[in-house]
């Protein structure tokens, strides 16, 4: 029996108003061209069809036909010839960074070779400008102090690889010398001028926990506020001398001044030291750390209800207090206000607990304390040991212990500046280690060692996360969750790097560093 037919034709579909535009454009058609493959060789009557001398004649032609031009590199790339050891020699001998045996930082920021006849005369038509906008006097540098033992002396050099970020357009910044000597700069001046801010901070608000700080750092050099401050001290027309400033887009705006910016204070920590930052920064560039626009956004603040040092409690330290302070000559440590401001007073309640008599030898004999010093009082040794010890207990305190009820008692603070000063000491090492690096060579190499993995790994290395002091409630989740585990080991790590400058200064930061800790993993490992 046949299937049923399908009744398809009883379906009527109604016609759609179709409603079609029929503009005719007339186009005219110049040409017609066909992309079409290069006809195959024609193999000669006498060579058979696989003839292999055929084959690869007609690989080439398709080589030809297919594979783009090659591009030679240009010149500049080209690897010349190593120079032999006289030259290599007489380049070194000559080199301005080998000429001060007795600052090698300072030297190791010098170009590497003598400034040409192009660079002495953008000396003596814009050198005279930015000294002024700066506050320093117009005589030239070489006259100040006696003999190159005197960092001033050499500010000139300094001031003048300031200024010469690189411009594409200017032969004489992209010269090797120039061209490296100022990105060395902007490298360490990043460096001086977070430790800069973090000191004053600390000092100037000791109840106040680091992150209010870092907004606060941010908010007065962040890359946005840069060029204002640049302009505020009269130097946008050495930055930018054939464009306004204001009319530039900010990606054009931005990093040149950032680089100049940082590398300014570079240059005044090389030849002066920090008080000299602080006057340019507040002084100079008209920095107000009270300015609405610095402050930190609102957050809950933990009630503080423990004791600041003496010195905190009268008045609100001001950058003049902080860049004229010295230690008196029996001063107890190298920063005695900056150890008051990061170290609570009440911190004396935990003498004398498990961990004090345990722990504290053990932390103390990893790390080489206490350190011998000349004291001519013996009562002097004695209660520098015993705060000593106090500050080591804090820097293994977690914020999970005590910090709900005392802000205070744990390893912020110390944090802090130890992140900071692990930071330039680190730069300062490298920089006169590797004397013809460019700073973004440098400023890779300088992430790679001190990324927060590493910090935390070389602490545990050494067995030191055993005695971090965590909260009951947390303890478990840190000791077995490496993803909790390693921040608070590297917050630890640098904590101990801020006690150590704080108490003895920053020839035992390097000593922590590259002998105890060895960041640089240079040191033979026990087998």
């Amino acid at each position: 029996m046949a299937p049923p037919a399908m009744a398809f034709q009883a379906l009527t579909f109604s016609p759609l108003p179709l409603h079609l535009h029929t503009s005719r454009r007339r186009v005219r058609v110049l040409a017609v061209t066909a992309d079409q493959p290069p006809p195959p060789p024609q193999a000669s009557p006498s060579e058979p069809a696989n003839s292999p001398s055929r084959l690869l004649r007609e690989l080439a032609e398709r080589k030809k036909a297919v594979s783009p031009k090659k591009k030679h590199p240009p010149r500049r790339f080209i690897l010349k010839p190593p120079l032999d050891d006289e030259r290599l020699t007489q380049r070194f001998l000559n080199s301005p960074q080998l000429s001060l045996k007795s600052l090698p930082l300072l030297s190791s920021c010098l170009p590497s070779a003598p400034l040409s006849a192009a660079d002495r005369t953008w000396m003596d038509e814009y050198l005279l400008e930015a000294k002024q906008a700066l506050g320093y006097p117009l005589a030239p540098s070489e006259t100040l102090g006696e003999g190159d033992d005197c960092p001033a002396r050499h500010f000139d050099v300094l001031l003048y690889l300031v200024f010469q970020h690189l411009d594409p357009s200017c032969e004489r910044t992209r010269t090797r010398h120039v061209r490296n000597g100022h990105s060395r700069l902007w490298f360490l001046g990043q460096f001086v001028l977070e430790l800069a801010f973090s000191e004053f901070f600390l000092q100037r608000y000791p109840r106040e926990s680091p992150g209010p700080m870092r907004e606060r750092v941010f908010a007065l050099i962040g890359k946005k506020m840069l060029p204002k401050w640049i302009k505020a001290a009269s130097l946008h027309n050495l930055v930018f001398p054939y464009d306004d400033l204001d009319r530039m887009i900010r990606k054009d705006r931005e990093p040149p001044t950032k680089a100049v910016f940082r590398a300014l204070f570079g240059a005044i920590y090389l030849c002066f030291g920090m008080p000299e930052v602080y006057r340019v920064l507040f002084e100079a560039f008209g920095m107000d750390p009270e300015e609405e626009s610095c402050q930190p956004k609102l957050r809950r603040q933990l009630e503080d209800v423990d004791y600041v040092s003496v010195e905190f409690e009268k008045r609100q330290l001001t950058w003049q207090d902080v860049a004229a302070y010295r230690p008196p000559a029996d001063a107890l440590f190298a920063h005695p206000r900056l150890f008051r401001a990061c170290v609570p007073p009440g911190m004396h309640r935990f003498r004398g607990n498990i961990w004090d008599f345990d722990n504290r030898p053990k932390v103390m004999n990893i790390l080489g304390y206490p350190l011998p010093m000349n004291d001519k009082i013996p009562e002097i040794t004695e209660a520098r040991n015993i705060e000593l010890g106090l500050g080591l207990q804090l820097c293994f305190m977690h914020p999970s212990k005590y910090k709900f009820e005392h802000p205070r008692f744990c390893f912020e603070r110390l944090e802090y500046v130890g992140q900071k000063i692990q930071d330039l000491v680190l730069a300062e090492r490298l920089l006169m280690k590797h004397l013809d690096a460019p700073g973004r060579w440098l400023a890779e190499k300088h992430r790679r060692l001190l990324m927060n993995k590493y910090c935390g790994r070389y602490l545990r290395d050494k067995h030191l996360h055993h005695y971090i002091i965590y909260g009951e409630s947390v303890q478990d989740r840190f000791e077995h969750n490496r993803r909790l585990r390693n921040p608070s080991t590297t917050a630890v790590q640098q904590a101990i790097h801020g006690l150590s400058y704080c108490v003895y200064g920053k020839p035992d930061v390097r000593r922590l560093m590259f002998e105890v800790f060895d960041f640089e993993q240079v040191q033979p490992k026990a087998v």
